[in-house]
């Protein structure tokens, strides 16, 4: 047996055999001296070995139990994490890309409007003329800071393996022709930048709307929000329809801003609104229930409703209320409405205190609506 660890006896592995009666002694090694010294006697420790050996192959057949309890599940069989996270939080957000982005200086947003024209008129030959005055209105929307931030550990960035954010990123609004794009995230820190960067154009959709720079509709202090559609429309061209929705209440509300000057390009609402609409179409056009038309970006409409103005997109919102006697339709003429912006989404790492990396995801701007009588909205619909 010297110097054959591995030499085969009728299908037997010498080595093996070898190892379960010697354990890691080497070949010619003396176990028993015998005569010579009686106290030199490995032979109970050899038995043991041996023993424990034999134990192991005489174990039962391997099970799901085999090795007993490990740390997730049994000592033996592995834990496989699916590599794909999905966002059961998502929401679709339309207008971010609908509305115009507009460059601005300074902390304010400043604009004029021309609310009164002094007007022409008809006078006798040779008559005194004198002037007419116009009347000309400075607004201004104080610019607002949005806010998205992450942190991760090193070990936990070490960890973290790649993860597909499955169905994160949205495109269009939700309906025909639109989807979730799935993320590939390579480490763990860029999984959090991702869902941070997320996190912040979903606010920027619900600020759209539903923004209040008096009383926050989000989870920021007060006084820290710009002023949504909803608040800065008011009561200007309302209809108060107080009742089931009517193809004639579309049809009154899109003529509220055509006598103002208004031409509504896009029509949003929440989705049991644009439902009420699909089945007005059906009932009342014999509509056929396809899609609308794509208004940008790739972003389709719900349906497009065809009114004295023309076409009109209508694009239904996450974040719009479904609750009877408080939905809500708006039309609006987004050549003058936009978001301005002193600085776009960037990314800034904060300071290291531990063995850890914070970052933030930082946005300064504010919507301005220049004319809200160019829009007009439906309101209280149950």
């Amino acid at each position: 047996m010297a110097n054959s660890g591995k030499t085969n006896l009728k299908g037997q592995e010498v080595g093996s055999m070898y190892a379960s009666s010697f354990g890691n002694l080497a070949d010619k090694t003396k176990y028993y001296n015998g005569i010579n010294d009686y106290t030199e006697d490995m032979r109970t420790d050899l038995k043991a070995k041996y023993d424990s050996g034999r134990e192991i192959v005489e174990a039962k057949a391997m099970s799901t139990t085999t090795g007993g309890a490990g740390t997730a599940g049994y000592a033996l069989i592995p834990v496989a994490v699916d590599p794909r996270i999905i966002d059961t939080s998502r929401k679709y957000t339309p207008m971010v890309e609908l509305v115009p982005r507009e460059t601005n200086i300074g902390i304010t947003a400043d604009y004029n409007t021309l609310t009164a024209k002094g007007g022409a008129f008809t006078a006798a030959e040779d008559s005194v003329l004198s002037e007419t005055n116009d009347t000309y209105v400075r607004a201004s929307k104080s610019i607002k800071y949005l806010y998205s931030v992450g942190r991760i550990t090193g070990p936990g960035n070490a960890a973290i393996p790649s993860y597909m954010l499955e169905g994160f990123q949205a495109q269009g609004n939700g309906y025909a022709g639109s989807s979730f794009q799935n993320v590939n995230a390579p480490n763990g820190l860029q999984t959090e930048v991702i869902v941070k960067a997320r996190a912040l154009k979903e606010l920027e959709e619900n600020l759209f709307w539903n923004g209040n720079s008096t009383t926050s509709a989000g989870p920021g202090a007060n006084g820290t929000e710009f002023d949504g559609i909803i608040t800065q429309q008011g009561s200007t061209n309302q209809n108060d329809v107080s009742d089931v929705l009517s193809w004639d209440d579309i049809e009154d509300t899109v003529q509220l801003s055509f006598d103002d000057g208004g031409r509504p390009n896009v029509a949003g609402a929440g989705s049991a609104v644009v439902n009420d609409v699909r089945k007005i179409m059906r009932d009342q056009f014999r509509w056929n229930g396809g899609s609308g038309q794509e208004v940008a970006f790739g972003v389709p409409s719900a349906i497009t409703m065809e009114t004295m103005i023309g076409s009109v997109p209508l694009v239904p919102s996450m974040y719009m209320t479904n609750i009877s006697a408080a939905k809500q339709m708006f039309l609006l003429d987004m050549n003058s409405i936009a978001f301005r912006v002193l600085q776009d989404m960037t990314y800034e790492e904060l300071a290291k205190t531990n063995d850890a990396k914070k970052f933030m995801l930082k946005q300064y701007e504010t919507l301005v609506v220049k004319a809200p009588s160019f829009n007009s909205f439906i309101d209280n619909l149950t």
